[in-house]
C-alpha cells in the first residue's frame, strides 16, 4: 500500500476495553448522546460478537483472529475468542461462525449495475457465469418480444457475448432479419462497444455497404462486401437515433428503476460485494428511495455521467460528498477507446489476422480530452477515464499529467478504468502521479477464450496485475459489469491462475499470490475512493463489512476459489445476505 497510509490502531485487550471511558478513544464508537451521561460498562454496549472463525483482516498489524466485537456498526474489538465473548452483555447478539473463514466486505471500483436491464430486458446470454447458447435461442427470444411491440420499434437482446455461442460462428444481420423485418433489431454485446443489426434498422438509418466509416467506429462487412450486421463503438450511435422505443409514463419508469436498484443490490450481497463503484445513470434518486426503504443493501460510490456531472461542477458538489454508505466518488468512465473484449481498443500494434490493418478505436481527441480533465479536475471531482490500450492511456495520461501541473492539488488519484494494455514507460507515469487503476477483474477467467485475438506477447501485458502492485501501484477489482462477471471469488481465482474457463492459461508472468488478490478486492478497492480508512479491512473502528465463506481460499485448489459458497454477507455488522 501507499506509505501514505494512516497507521491503524492495534486492537485493545480486554482490561483497556473495559476501562475506556468516554474519551477521544471512544469518539468512533459512542454516539453523542451516550457522551454526555455516565457511560455503563462498554461490554454491555457490543452489538454482535463473531467468534469461533479464521478470520483474515488483510491487516498487516494483525493479519489473523478468531472473532471480533461490533459496537454501531463498526469493528470494536478483534482478537481470540476467549477475549472477544468476555466482553458480551445482556444484550450482545453471540454467533459462532463454526470455524467458517472471514474476510472484509469484496469493493468492485467499476460496475455499471443495470438492475433494471436485468429485470425487464431480453436477455440473450448469461449475466453471471459462463454459458453457451444457440443463435436459435437468440432469435427465438427476440421474436417473443417483437410479437408485442408495433412496427418500428426497437427489439433489442442483452448480455450477448460472441464467443459464447455453440453455432461456433458470430451473429449476423440475416439471423436477426429472422426476428422480424417490420421491426429494427439490435443485439447488444455485454462488452457495450459493438452491437449486432438487423437490415431493418440499417435501412431505418440510410445505411449502406457504401457508407464510409464515422470517425471512431465501423460498419463491418463480410467477405463479399455486403454489411454483416456488426457495428462497433460510435457508429452504434448514427443507427441507435433511428427507430421508435418502447415507452413508459414517469410513474412506470420510477418504478423499474427502483425494482432495479433493490433486485442488483440483493445479487450483489448474494457475491459478497459490500461496495459497488456505479457507472449507472439516472438510479440516484432511486437508491436514495430504496435505501430509505431497507433495500439498497451495499455500500456506493456514485460516478456521475454528465447529467449530474455538469450540476456538480457548476454548485461546487466535489468527489466525496455524502456518507459512508452513499456518495459521490470520481467521475464516470470518460470513454477514450474501444473494448478488450470485444477488439476495439486502440493499440499500437495491429490486431492479429485483421486485413487492413486494424489499430482500434479511439473516441476522443487529445484536445478535447486535455480540456475535459483539466475541467473536472479544477472542480475538485475526481477524473475517471475509460482506457483499454496503450494508445488510449497515453493520451490518458498526458491530459492528467497537464491538469495535475496547471492545477496542484495533493493526493488526488486519479482513475483509469479498464487500464488494460501497458508497458513500463505507462506504468511509470501512473506511479508518478499516483494513478489508481481499475482493473479487469473476472477477465482472465471468463474472457480466455478471445486472448488468442491478441496473441501471448500483448497477454504478458495485458491486465498486469503483477507489474502493477511490483512498481507501486494500487491496483483495484473493477468488474465492469455488465461486460464481465462481478463474483468477487471469480476473480480472485482469475487473478491467482490466469487461467481460463476452457483451461488456457494467458500471461503467467502476471499471477499474483492469494494475499494480494484478496487486497486488490478489499483494501485496494478502497483506496480507489480514497476510503482506505474506513473501510477494506477488518480492523479496529473501520466500518463492520465482512463476508463469511463456506470454505478457506487458502486451503482450495486455486481453480476452485470460486466456487465456495457464500454464506453470509454483513454490511455495518447487519446481515444483509444469508444462505
Amino acid at each position: 500500500m501507499n506509505s501514505r497510509r494512516l497507521a491503524r490502531p492495534r486492537p485493545l485487550n480486554r482490561r483497556e476495553f473495559l476501562t475506556l471511558t468516554t474519551t477521544a478513544g471512544l469518539a468512533g464508537f459512542i454516539t453523542p448522546s451516550a457522551r454526555a451521561q455516565n457511560h455503563p460498562p462498554l461490554s454491555e454496549d457490543i452489538d454482535l460478537i463473531v467468534h469461533n472463525a479464521k478470520v483474515y483482516t488483510i491487516d498487516p498489524a494483525n493479519p489473523t483472529a478468531q472473532a471480533f466485537a461490533i459496537k454501531n456498526g463498526r469493528f470494536a474489538a478483534i482478537g481470540t475468542s476467549a477475549e472477544i465473548k468476555s466482553l458480551a452483555g445482556k444484550k450482545t447478539q453471540i454467533y459462532d461462525a463454526k470455524g467458517m473463514t472471514i474476510l472484509p466486505g469484496f469493493i468492485d471500483t467499476h460496475n455499471h449495475g443495470g438492475g433494471e436491464g436485468l429485470l425487464y430486458n431480453v436477455l440473450v446470454g448469461n449475466p453471471y457465469d459462463v454459458e453457451f447458447v444457440t443463435i436459435d435461442s437468440i432469435v427465438e427470444k427476440l421474436q417473443a418480444r417483437a410479437r408485442t411491440l408495433p412496427p418500428n420499434t426497437w427489439v433489442a437482446g442483452y448480455f450477448h457475448d460472441d464467443t459464447k455461442i455453440k453455432d461456433k460462428r458470430p451473429l449476423n444481420a440475416k439471423d436477426l432479419d429472422r426476428v422480424s423485418t417490420e421491426h429494427p433489431v439490435a443485439v447488444h454485446h455485454r462488452g457495450g462497444h459493438t452491437a449486432f443489426y438487423n437490415s431493418k434498422a440499417f435501412q431505418l438509418a440510410g445505411i449502406t455497404k457504401n457508407t464510409p466509416n464515422p470517425y471512431g467506429g465501423t460498419y463491418d462487412k463480410d467477405e463479399h462486401g455486403e454489411l454483416n450486421g456488426r457495428v462497433t463503438d460510435l457508429a452504434m450511435g448514427t443507427i441507435n437515433k433511428f427507430g421508435d422505443r418502447q415507452k413508459f409514463d414517469p410513474v412506470e419508469k420510477a418504478k423499474r428503476t427502483r425494482d432495479g436498484v433493490a433486485f442488483i443490490s440483493q445479487k450483489f450481497v448474494q457475491y459478497g460485494l459490500t461496495t459497488v463503484h456505479h457507472n449507472e445513470a439516472g438510479v440516484l434518486i432511486a437508491m436514495q428511495e430504496q435505501r430509505a426503504n431497507g433495500k439498497l443493501l451495499h455500500r456506493v460510490s456514485y460516478e456521475p455521467y454528465n447529467d449530474l456531472l455538469e450540476p456538480m461542477i457548476a454548485g461546487g458538489i466535489q468527489s466525496g460528498f455524502g456518507d459512508e454508505f452513499l456518495s459521490l466518488g470520481a467521475t464516470a468512465e470518460h470513454t477514450v477507446d474501444g473494448s478488450f473484449s470485444e477488439r476495439t481498443m486502440a493499440i499500437s500494434t495491429p490486431f492479429k489476422d485483421i486485413t487492413p490493418p486494424y489499430y482500434g478505436n479511439l473516441t476522443e481527441s487529445q484536445d478535447d480530452l486535455n480540456s475535459w480533465a483539466e475541467r473536472v479536475h479544477r472542480a475538485g471531482i475526481r477524473p475517471n477515464c475509460h482506457a483499454n490500450g496503450d494508445v488510449a492511456i497515453d493520451r490518458v495520461l498526458t491530459a492528467y499529467e497537464r491538469a495535475l501541473k496547471l492545477y496542484p492539488r495533493p493526493d488526488v488519484r486519479p482513475k483509469i478504468t479498464h487500464c488494460s494494455l501497458l508497458n513500463e514507460s505507462l506504468i511509470a507515469r501512473m506511479k508518478a502521479i499516483n494513478a489508481v487503476p481499475a482493473e479487469f477483474s473476472t477477465y482472465a477467467y471468463y474472457n480466455a477464450d478471445k486472448f488468442h485475438f491478441y496473441g501471448e506477447d500483448l497477454m504478458k501485458h495485458m491486465t498486469p496485475y503483477r507489474s502493477l502492485i511490483d512498481a507501486g501501484i494500487t491496483p483495484a477489482a473493477g468488474s465492469d459489469f455488465s461486460p464481465g462477471p462481478f463474483s468477487p471469488l471469480m476473480a480472485i481465482q482469475a487473478m491467482v491462475t490466469r487461467t481460463g474457463w476452457n483451461g488456457e492459461t494467458w500471461g503467467p508472468n502476471q499471477r499474483i499470490t492469494l494475499e494480494e488478490a484478496i487486497r486488490v478486492n478489499t483494501i485496494n478497492g478502497a483506496y480507489n475512493s480514497h476510503e482506505e480508512t474506513i473501510k477494506g479491512s477488518i480492523t479496529l473502528g473501520k466500518l463492520a463489512d465482512f463476508v463469511m465463506l463456506a470454505d478457506d481460499p487458502h486451503t482450495t485448489a486455486p481453480t476452485k476459489i470460486k466456487d465456495i459458497k457464500i454464506v453470509q454477507t454483513a454490511v455495518g455488522g447487519k446481515i444483509v445476505y444469508q444462505a
